[in-house]
């Protein structure tokens, strides 16, 4: 009982399969488009782990995508190891659904290569929100606004949906902006 408890909130080290070895779990599209509808202002975006593009396709459709990279090959985007390129500078928004074992280290280094008034959102578990080390990153830089996904959207291993098409974790859609320093705001989409 305890053990299903933990695979259902989506504890990766309880979980009874192995996680895919880069940590690649391609986001349902649905999740681009509905953060287009609540954040319509984002702009020239970089998707730093875009995978097989299944986000960063919507948000080319949209005219917002600047570049899309991924640390893999995956027939989309410029192969970039985004945690190694401390010093690149991107005059835009940064969006993605970071590896989910580096997604701190992301949100960090995505805050750092912005312009103050840039958006940095990232596609995180809601228990991203837990921890003692991420309580001090979510004092030091306070997303502006949470989007809840009231209705799960998916995350597939090795973006194959057609054997991960369900979920029984939430996620939600984290948006900061460089130089916020107010309150949290959360609200729902879908």
């Amino acid at each position: 009982m305890k053990e299903s408890l933990f695979i259902n909130l989506g504890a990766s080290n309880h979980s009874k399969y192995e996680r895919q070895p880069e940590d690649y779990y391609a986001t349902a599209p649905i999740a681009a488009k509905l953060l287009l509808e609540v954040e319509p202002d984002l702009n020239n975006i970089w998707e730093c782990a875009c995978g097989e593009g299944h986000l960063a396709k919507v948000f080319d459709e949209a005219g917002k995508l600047g570049k899309a990279t991924d640390l893999i090959d995956r027939n989309y985007g410029t192969v970039e190891d985004f945690l190694l390129n401390k010093g690149v500078y991107h005059n835009g928004d940064i969006v993605t659904n970071p590896p989910y074992k580096y997604a701190h280290e992301f949100v960090e280094l995505a805050l750092s290569k912005v312009d103050d008034e840039r958006k940095v959102c990232m596609f995180l578990k809601v228990l991203f929100l837990e921890t003692q080390k991420r309580k001090e990153l979510f004092i030091k830089y306070p997303p502006k606004t949470i989007y809840i996904s009231s209705s799960r959207i998916n995350c597939a291993k090795n973006g194959d949906f057609k054997i991960y098409n369900s979920s029984a974790i939430a996620y939600a859609w984290y948006v900061w902006v460089k130089g916020y320093k107010g309150d949290t705001i959360i609200k729902w989409i879908n």
